[in-house]
């Protein structure tokens, strides 16, 4: 398959560089021209617990005016609409158009830029941090879920991805319930991202702190608004992996962390934000989560992040 993998940062590098070891014929997008300029002449290199590969793979500022099999997008979900107008070149009327990025909305985004009937949506557990200029480490390895985003469409529009992913060694769900694990792993970040960006603590240290009592009450409120949704999600469920999972990543940064400590803006609005949107939508009330929200963005406004 041709993919064009638009966000060339932690997770846009995994996937692109596995994709591109298993043969696919993989192109990485992205607004940064130093970043760009590494990649094209060292290629992207990935640090993993079995040591660091450097892959060799195509990447451009300019997408060129040819469609290829499949978009899959893993910017920042501010930056969803600005990139899927830079993509837009890429797409042509069998392109399917994937996002597997955090939080709640960005498949509205693609899917009104590109049409619902072409667009994949998914979350994957699959984890990353940026070591410097077109090198990363994958620091936990996880499942990847896809499917349609149009509410009872068929499932084959994400197998071609489903299988390319897979082939390159990632674990994937094709499933008609994607929007669901959409919820299913917004549960798990408007409990984590948040506590850890305000505490400055990895995730290993929130799931041995008392800060784990804040992660579950918040998991709670966001299943609770989940369910009102029409998702059938557990919430003694979300607890439980939630603890299992801080502790399994030992060390790791939340991603939202990351984004503090380089003074980046978060990704609170479409976290946080999506559940207190929908909370209001249901007359549902979730204080804990609405005050989590305000806190992230006062210490944004604080820090006049960008």
């Amino acid at each position: 398959m041709r993919i064009a993998i638009v966000g060339a940062g932690a997770m846009g590098s995994i996937f692109g560089a596995g994709l591109a070891k298993a043969g696919e014929d993989v192109l990485l997008v992205d607004v940064s021209t130093s970043l760009v300029e590494k990649i094209n002449a060292d290629g992207v290199s990935v640090e993993t617990k079995d040591g660091t590969t450097t892959t060799k793979l195509p990447a451009t500022t300019s997408p060129p005016e040819e469609p290829f099999d499949s978009v899959l997008f893993f910017v920042k979900c501010y930056h969803t609409q600005a990139a899927a107008d830079l993509a837009a070149p890429l797409v042509g009327d069998e392109t399917t158009v994937a996002t597997l990025q955090n939080g709640w909305g960005n498949g509205d985004v693609l899917a009104a830029k590109f049409g619902g009937e072409r667009t994949v949506v998914g979350v994957t557990y699959n984890s990353g941090t940026v070591r410097g200029i077109g090198a990363v480490a994958h620091t936990n390895v996880g499942p990847t879920f896809i499917g349609p985003y149009a509410a009872g469409a068929s499932t084959d529009l994400a197998q071609p991805i489903g299988e390319s992913l897979a082939g390159a060694g990632f674990e994937v769900n094709v499933t008609g319930e994607a929007t669901t694990e959409v919820w299913r792993k917004l549960v798990l970040n408007c409990a984590t991202l948040p506590t850890s960006a305000l505490t400055r603590l990895t995730a290993g240290r929130v799931g041995g702190s008392n800060v784990l009592e804040v992660a579950h009450a918040l998991a709670r409120e966001a299943t609770a608004v989940a369910r009102a949704l029409g998702h059938d999600i557990d919430p003694e469920e979300r607890v439980s992996t939630i603890t299992t999972n801080l502790r399994a990543v030992g060390s790791g940064k939340a991603s939202m962390l990351q984004d503090v400590e380089a003074g980046r803006k978060t990704e609170i609005g479409v976290i946080s934000g999506a559940v207190v949107a929908e909370a209001a939508d249901h007359d549902i009330d979730v204080p804990l989560t609405k005050a989590i929200l305000f806190l992230v963005q006062g210490l944004e406004e604080g820090a006049e992040l960008a």
